[in-house]
């Protein structure tokens, strides 16, 4: 928050301190000025009052009545009267002067402190902030109604708050997440391990059955223990690539040749799932920042993904484009539909649409996540939509532009 030199409070300390010095010296002469209204009426009335009784003992000494015995006051001793009033009121002028800036330094003290309440107001609040903040509360909030320096501070706070509770919820989440994926992992784990000792407890314990049923037994634990393989190599990759433990090694790549290439790799993988499979694409070239090996992991989990889960569609179609300054691969197969409600969490580790299936296929659940983080720590983004046009894994990444 940049607040301005009128608003800040430096200069809200300054107009203040004016202000207060303005009202002091308007009190104060209104007050002397009443002070001088009030001598002069008390003043007058003596005045008034000797000139009538002067008059009345000189008519009195016209008229023979009894004021004319009494003698006409001595004007002489007026006047001294009057000098010496005058030599008092000299005298009383320190005095005068030391009461004026005694009393102005006490209405200024007064003026200024009802004027900057505000501030005494606003301390109060960050404080309490500040209380409630590391008590633990840290949704609390500081009212922020003005530009100045306070406002600041209580806006420093208030987004302190906000950060300090962005990471205690983070950190919630980190241990729910933990829990979740050793939950996860050990049920994963387990399923394959169990059924693993069980066939080799029969082929080991079980003399009656034939060599037949033991290589199948054997042949099944050995498919159990591939899984196995593949579930603790998926996890490690997506642990790796989570939590940041994988150096990044970018490098200018041509989308196309590296599709071409991907897709040829995943030949046998077609045939042996009688899948026909079909890569469009009408560019020459599109160049991206990527690494490499990371972004053919995430793009091989998508094209494995659709093999699994699309052979009733007999077909896997991948496209390569650009728009918009973007390079955009889609992997679409057209098996069975993804329902809408299951689209938003088909990238969270684990999830599966359907156990059954994934039992059947073989999946781990983390194959899409992988992809996911990949994808993203490529500054790229990933969806995906199912309808009777086909389930779409749609990758968006930003094409490299040569500035001529």
């Amino acid at each position: 928050m940049k607040n301005s030199i009128f608003k800040s409070f430096r200069f809200e300390i300054v107009l203040y301190s004016l202000l207060s010095l303005i009202y002091t010296i308007l009190t104060e002469a209104a007050l002397f000025f009443g002070i001088y209204l009030i001598y002069n009426i008390i003043h007058d009335d003596a005045t008034v009052g000797n000139g009538m009784k002067s008059n009345q003992i000189m008519n009195g000494a016209v008229n023979g009545l009894p004021y004319a015995n009494q003698q006409i006051p001595d004007y002489g001793a007026a006047a001294e009267k009057s000098k010496q009033a005058l030599d008092y009121i000299n005298d009383m002028v320190p005095v005068l002067v030391i009461l004026a800036l005694t009393l102005g330094v006490i209405l200024f003290t007064f003026y200024f402190l009802l004027l900057t309440k505000k501030f005494v107001v606003y301390l109060e609040r960050i404080s309490w902030g500040i209380q409630e903040i590391s008590s633990g509360n840290f949704k609390a909030r500081i009212n922020v109604d003005s530009e100045d320096e306070f406002a600041n501070i209580a806006d420093k706070i208030n987004k302190m708050a906000v950060d300090v509770n962005q990471i205690f919820e983070d950190n919630r989440k980190s241990e729910h997440a933990k829990n979740d994926l050793i939950t996860s992992v050990a049920h994963d784990l387990r399923t394959p391990l169990t059924s693993i000792i069980g066939y080799l407890d029969l082929v080991s314990t079980n003399k009656n059955i034939t060599d037949d049923v033991k290589q199948k037994y054997v042949e099944i634990a050995y498919s159990k223990s591939k899984r196995l393989e593949k579930l603790i190599e998926d996890l490690f990759a997506y642990t790796n690539v989570s939590f940041g433990e994988v150096t990044m090694d970018y490098t200018e790549l041509d989308m196309v040749k590296f599709m071409n290439q991907l897709v040829d790799e995943f030949y046998p993988s077609f045939q042996d799932s009688g899948l026909e499979y079909e890569f469009t694409t009408n560019l020459n070239t599109a160049i991206v920042m990527a690494d490499g090996n990371q972004l053919s992991r995430a793009i091989a989990n998508l094209i494995s993904n659709a093999i699994k889960y699309g052979k009733d569609g007999k077909r896997i179609k991948i496209k390569l484009w650009k728009e918009d300054g973007k390079v955009i691969v889609d992997v679409i197969n057209y098996g069975r539909l993804i329902p809408e409600e299951d689209i938003e969490n088909i990238f969270k580790r684990f999830y599966r649409v359907e156990s059954s299936r994934s039992s059947e296929t073989g999946g781990t659940g983390l194959g899409l996540a992988i992809a996911k983080s990949i994808i993203e720590m490529h500054g790229g983004t990933i969806k995906a939509k199912s309808n009777f046009e086909g389930t779409v894994f749609e990758v968006i990444l930003n094409e490299k532009i040569y500035k001529e």
